[in-house]
């Protein structure tokens, strides 16, 4: 018999329904993959509101560890077939049947973040919008197309690293930490963290031998083109445990 123990792990930001009908959503779904697959992998299901991958496995016989995006809990038949072929079986032609389901789907998400903040890029020191534009037209001819805004403050409590930005693929969404909207910090660092997050768009990450690369050889090049590279690398290793202690 077919065995199924799904993990449930936020439930999702924009979710009309509670987290204990997500849970039981989350079981009937992985109950089905077990199905899928006959019995020959036990389906353990995380469910997740991560919009960058929204799919992902690891598959080690005799477990199939899957994350999916909220979005499948929804999902007809013959994506849940091809979600059981893909991560299952191996079968890489079941993803084009996921790419047309996500496709469908995710305009509506994007539309409906629900709890998620809204990007403001106006802060206290930085206008990251003025910031951005500047910098498209010196550095990038004007073709990076994506919105900017200030990350949200986490909890204060000791950090040992800190994400001076994110970029979002999916949503082309650039978020910068909002430590550095700060009266000490440099104009030209922020542009440096800013400049660093819309490379990521021309060079997205990839896998070479086995392995995620976020920053690839033609990434770094063009990152040392920075018209302040140098004082920045310089000013970060500077300034880094002041950063971390924000």
């Amino acid at each position: 018999m077919p065995s199924a123990l799904p993990e449930v792990a936020d439930a999702p930001r924009e979710s009309p329904p509670g987290k204990a009908e997500t849970l039981e959503r989350a079981r009937a779904l992985a109950h089905r993959l077990a199905e899928c697959l006959q019995g020959e992998l036990k389906v353990l299901l995380t469910v997740h509101d991560n919009r960058s991958t929204m799919v992902s496995f690891r598959r080690k016989p005799p477990v199939l560890q899957m994350r999916l995006h909220h979005m499948f809990l929804e999902a007809p038949e013959v994506v849940v077939v091809a979600l059981a072929e893909y991560a299952g079986k191996g079968k890489r032609a079941a993803g084009v049947v996921i790419d047309e389901y996500i496709a469908v789907h995710e305009k509506h998400i994007r539309e409906t973040r629900g709890g998620r903040a809204p990007l403001e890029a106006r802060g206290q020191c930085f206008d990251l919008t003025e910031v951005f534009n500047s910098l498209n037209a010196r550095l990038f001819q004007s073709t990076i197309q994506a919105t900017i805004g200030w990350g949200r403050q986490s909890a204060r409590r000791r950090k040992r690293s800190i994400r001076l930005g994110v970029y979002d693929h999916k949503a082309r969404e650039i978020r910068i930490h909002p430590a550095l909207d700060a009266p000490d910090v440099p104009r030209f660092f922020v542009e440096f963290v800013v400049f660093h997050e819309m490379l990521h768009q021309l060079f997205p990450s990839a896998r070479d031998s086995g392995r995620n690369v976020h920053h690839p050889r033609a990434f770094r090049d063009r990152e040392k083109g920075f018209p302040h590279y140098a004082v920045a690398m310089q000013w970060e290793k500077e300034h880094l445990t002041k950063l971390l202690r924000r």
